[in-house]
């Protein structure tokens, strides 16, 4: 299926409140008007000439006496030099480091936004920053984590003889004094000349004063909001004839060490203004959130007036999810009666066949089994990729990786996508997004859509993969303020991967205690052996790398398997927990729950563990339960085999909301009614080939798999030398796929493999335009608000 996505598409999700709000008034969609979506320059007054930058920038340039003393050689460089106002040097290695040291500022508080480098190169790809908080450097290992893995702060560069300014933007939360050494790598090419004019970190506070008051994508300790940005003494003003039961929800906070005071005035026509809030922020870097009941205003025509004051002209505020909604109200959509709510829990590293509700052994999921008990449990879910970064972009748009285009670890998702927060935002919803890990952030631009999202470095647990009790922590109070209003929430919670020991009592559920210091011991011991980088840190070795070690690989992934096993109780009972709640609230019937997984995981089935390097059962095997009392019946069994871009269409149907055109995935309402006797698709997975060293091994091979008529075919486009290009399985008796039948049945193969063909070269001629294709379409004022969120860099 073609999918057709001009400006018109690309626009919609912003705009569509701007269509009928001329003159500054506010529309509603689902009885929901945002800030972001109604803003326009000229809703700003009392604007003053903008401050000068809060201090000098952080900056080398080589044309100013006293440069050659600025940077230093690390390795891989000779040469190095200022001629004629730049660095000049000449890489001996594909790892060439050159390093400054800052002296000055390292206690200011501050996050880095990007680095600036303006320089060019003879030959290479890429360019990378590394940063140092400590007082010396050990060179050795920056250039080994360069060459296993990108560098933190890195991008693709353009060799030739013209100068150019690369802005490398920083995805994770990097401080002064972690930037005490900056290490330059300006190529990855070896016996390359570079020359590089100027080196500039700009962090965050410097970045917030070169941009106008409007519409941005601001974080407060990892927690990021759409945002309206504006400076003391401004105010905001926009119109709206307001519903009969009117609330505000709003979020405010500010970067500044200097109180800020965030006032919000109504004005009644031919009356003075009248303060719903006021207050004042003295903590920088926090969200401060209300929700303010206009009942008194209810169905009359307004002005609301948002003000900032402050001694300290030019203060910086932050209007975070600034929403006007109607109590009570329904979303748009097509039922009489659509789900109040709809949550998404996707529980990331679960494999199906480890649920007691798919017949495993071990209870390790009663809270999701009764669930299903209540609701509809499907029997095959086939993801279509086997790690977080390709398999989630899949669930949101409905289409399969090789059309949205994110397969690798640096990919983003275009901002031409239609995802499924954005259509339930255009309807109404309030969303919201709690992400365990940068894959479903705004690293992959998965935060389109979203009103507010938490991202994983917003996470103060201890063990960094437990995430759901923390996450349910916060999502609790977000359900009680929004349980007479439309609400979309997206939990994705981590705990069965690894490292996979879970919380006590969950640690010693079927773990042994006893067998703790030595199953560590030998998880050290085969680190020594463990070949590739990437699986050395997470501590993944193969079965032959045990073997290697001395150590017996079964014994040793079965404690492994007791502690993920733990794991996924741990995060059931937090399942629970927002189940009882839900029941408090009297939301449990108006609420369409969605639980399932994006990949699972191998415990040596294949000789390897982890995820992401093979199709094989074991990873693309996912679990699927649909719970809407009333709407879904009790006890629902689906057999057929579905797949994970079939849930956008599947909770439009469910919620009435007419699905965006182009999406490659199937509504599985008629099955669940039980009207699809007939139910005859293919389900495809893939395994892409990738180059970087984040993505999981081996990142040379490319595999794509087809489910379809009982039987499933892998086909190894590229592949190492002991992997058959075919490989077909029983997909009914051997769900691990652990016997090998292409020999046997070569028709099946022929009629599988040109399934699979015909789904390939489908699935590419539909690809997403890249962002700068689409860009060519849009409008200055467009393209402007895109960049301003986050969705086009």
């Amino acid at each position: 299926m073609t999918r057709t996505l001009g400006r018109a598409a690309i626009a919609l999700p912003l705009f569509a409140a701007l269509a009928s709000c001329g003159g500054g008034g506010a529309s509603r969609a689902g009885g929901t008007t945002r800030l972001v979506d109604v803003f326009t320059p000229a809703m700003v007054s009392g604007t003053k000439e903008r401050a000068a930058p809060p201090s000098e920038p952080i900056e080398w340039r080589f044309d100013r006496e006293g440069a050659a003393a600025a940077f230093d050689a690390g390795l891989g460089v000779a040469d190095l030099g200022v001629r004629g106002g730049v660095l000049a040097g000449r890489s001996t290695t594909d790892v060439p480091l050159v390093r400054a040291t800052r002296a000055t500022g390292l206690d200011e508080n501050d996050l880095l936004h990007e680095v600036r480098v303006r320089a060019r190169m003879s030959a290479g790809s890429n360019m990378g920053v590394a940063f140092r908080g400590e007082e010396t450097v050990d060179f050795e290992q920056v250039a080994q984590a360069a060459r296993d893995f990108l560098l933190s702060v890195s991008g693709p560069i353009q060799a030739g003889g013209e100068f150019r300014t690369y802005a490398l933007p920083s995805p994770f939360p990097i401080s002064h004094k972690d930037t005490r050494h900056v290490i330059l790598r300006p190529t990855d090419a070896a016996d390359a000349t570079f020359e590089i004019e100027s080196v500039r970190l700009v962090f965050r506070k410097e970045r917030l004063a070169s941009i106008t008051s409007g519409v941005s994508w601001q974080g407060l300790s990892e927690i990021y909001r759409e945002t309206v940005v504006a400076r003391a003494p401004e105010t905001v003003s926009f119109s709206s004839s307001l519903p009969a039961r009117p609330r505000l929800d709003v979020a405010i906070g500010t970067t500044e060490d200097t109180p800020v005071t965030f006032r919000i005035g109504v004005e009644r026509r031919g009356r003075s203004p009248e303060n719903v809030l006021e207050r004042t922020v003295t903590t920088a870097d926090r969200w401060e959130e209300s929700t303010i009941d206009l009942a008194a205003f209810g169905g009359e025509p307004v002005s609301l007036r948002f003000s900032l004051l402050s001694e300290k002209e030019g203060a910086i505020g932050f209007w975070g999810s600034v929403a006007l909604r109607d109590r009570g109200a329904r979303p748009a959509s097509a039922l009489a009666k659509p789900p109040r709510g709809i949550i998404v829990f996707l529980c990331d590293t679960l494999r199906r066949d480890h649920l007691d509700l798919y017949g495993y052994s071990r209870e390790t999921a009663p809270a999701i089994r009764r669930l299903a008990d209540e609701g509809a449990l499907f029997l095959d879910c086939v993801a279509q990729a086997t790690w977080t970064k390709v398999s989630s972009p899949s669930l949101f748009t409905s289409l399969y990786p090789l059309s949205h285009g994110v397969r690798a670890f640096a990919d983003r998702l275009p901002a031409s996508a239609q995802t499924l927060t954005e259509t339930l935002r255009t309807a109404g919803y309030a969303t919201v997004s709690y992400s365990s890990v940068m894959f479903t952030g705004k690293f992959t631009n998965l935060h389109k859509g979203f009103e507010s999202l938490h991202e994983s470095t917003s996470l103060r647990t201890k063990k960094h993969s437990k995430t759901a009790r923390e996450f349910v922590d916060r999502f609790l109070p977000f359900l009680d303020a929004h349980q007479d209003v439309p609400f979309f929430a997206f939990l994705h919670v981590f705990d069965p991967h690894d490292p996979y020991e879970p919380h006590p009592p969950y640690d010693a559920l079927w773990a042994d205690p006893a067998k703790k210091t030595e199953h560590e011991k030998h998880l050290e011991e085969a680190r020594k052996v463990i070949a590739d980088p990437l699986m050395k840190r997470f501590g993944m070795p193969t079965r032959a790398e045990l073997e290697a070690a001395g150590i017996d690989a079964d014994e040793y992934v079965d404690h492994d398997r007791a502690w993920y096993d733990g794991s996924i109780r741990a995060m059931d009972v937090e399942i629970a927990r927002v189940l009882e709640r839900l029941r408090e609230l009297s939301l449990d019937k108006e609420t369409l729950l969605v639980f399932t997984s994006d990949h699972g995981e191998e415990f040596l089935e294949h000789g390897r563990m982890f995820h992401g390097q093979t199709v094989y059962g074991e990873l693309t095997r996912v679990p699927l339960v649909v719970h809407w009392p009333g709407a879904v019946k009790a006890g629902t069994r689906v057999e057929p085999t579905v797949e994970s871009v079939d849930l956008m269409p599947t909770i439009l149907e469910l919620a009435g909301i007419a699905a965006p055109r182009g999406l490659q995935g199937k509504s599985l309402v008629p099955l669940l009614e039980g009207r699809a006797a007939a139910w005859d698709r293919p389900a495809f997975s893939e395994k892409a080939k990738t180059s970087d060293g984040f993505s999981p091994p081996p990142r040379g091979t490319e595999s794509y798999a087809v489910v379809h008529g009982g039987w499933k075919l892998v086909h190894h486009v590229e592949r190492d030398g002991a992997t058959p290009e075919f490989e077909l399985f029983d997909a009914k008796s051997d769900p691990l796929d652990s016997r090998n039948l292409a020999g046997d049945r070569p028709a099946e193969v022929a009629r599988l493999r040109a399934l699979l063909d015909s789904w390939r070269e489908r699935s590419a001629a539909a690809r997403l335009p890249a962002d700068d294709a689409a860009a060519e379409s849009m409008t200055a004022d467009e393209l402007e608000r895109l960049r301003a969120l986050g969705y086009i860099k």
